[in-house]
């Protein structure tokens, strides 16, 4: 009869149970885990997973389990789902603990409910001082936290609705500790005034040359367009000025192939005509005007 038993609590669960038949302590606990076969068959599915980790008692008995459990988190206060492991052997209040890490809900507010992996409601983990192992949680479940302290949903996440930190800068600017006195102290940036100064002199002296450049070129010449690390273009000059897109000054060409940008317009306002892809503006110092013929492949020869 006792190996009877094993066999059958072997196949049934998977449980491999090693008993003595000469101890009358484990033939007690046998007898009594007889009388216990129709509850233990009404939950073998959950605790079927435990099959990886050894438990050896005292009394000779072995039973293999998983000492952890991967599990689906979800939260009322967060439209995401996290996966987590978890060990078995903590209390529901110190899971609770860990939880608060993963949700932002304090474990005092938390309210568990365990799902199956198909997402269907199984039971409440309401005893604080149950171990996690104790209740039918298996790889893949979804543990759904529910926050009772109020929160909504996305609090946590919208940092729109994060109060943020503000100062005044003229506070800031008498602070001894901040970047800006840091960068001062070590004239730094635009706080080298002779660098700036420098900066300032070059820029001055390249606009003035590329204004030079601008009124050297006049609409309707043929030039040559020479970009760095671009290919040289041939084309017409159909404005030369301004452009409320940049600063400075620009030409605008008509490329004799589809090698430009636009068709002569630039956010929605207009500087010149031309096809689609034939457009495009330039600095004055790419351009050279001259006596640039438009190509002839000689499409028109048979």
């Amino acid at each position: 009869m006792l190996q009877l038993f094993l066999v059958y609590f072997y196949y049934k669960f998977g449980i491999k149970l090693s008993i003595p038949a000469t101890n009358p302590t484990l033939l007690f606990v046998f007898c009594v885990l007889w009388s216990l076969l129709p509850e233990l068959s009404y939950t073998s599915t959950s605790y079927r997973i435990q099959a990886k980790r050894n438990l050896k008692m005292d009394s000779g008995i072995t039973v293999i389990t998983n000492p952890t459990v991967s599990v689906r988190l979800t939260s009322t206060i967060s439209s995401f789902e996290v996966n987590k492991r978890y060990n078995r052997g903590i209390t529901i209040a110190d899971f609770k603990g860990k939880l608060e890490m993963v949700v932002g809900t304090p474990a005092s507010c938390m309210e568990l409910q365990l799902f199956s992996p198909t997402d269907k409601f199984i039971q409440k983990l309401d005893d604080n001082e149950a171990l996690l192992g104790s209740y039918p949680v298996d790889d893949d479940c979804k543990i759904h936290i529910i926050d009772r302290s109020g929160a909504q949903i996305g609090e946590f996440s919208d940092l729109s609705k994060v109060e943020k930190f503000e100062i005044p800068d003229e506070v800031y600017e008498k602070r001894t500790d901040s970047v800006r006195s840091f960068m001062k102290k070590q004239r730094v940036g635009r706080f080298n005034e002779e660098e700036t100064a420098k900066k300032e002199a070059e820029l001055a002296a390249r606009e003035a040359e590329e204004k030079a450049a601008a009124a050297a070129i006049a609409v309707g010449n043929r030039c040559q367009v020479n970009v760095v690390g671009l290919p040289i273009k041939i084309g017409t000059v159909m404005y030369v000025g301004t452009v409320d897109f940049k600063p400075g000054h620009w030409v605008g060409v008509k490329y004799d192939e589809p090698l430009g940008k636009h068709d002569g317009s630039v956010k929605d306002k207009r500087y010149f005509e031309c096809e689609n892809k034939y457009g495009a503006f330039v600095k004055p110092l790419s351009v050279t005007v001259g006596d640039f013929p438009e190509e002839d492949y000689g499409l028109d020869e048979m």
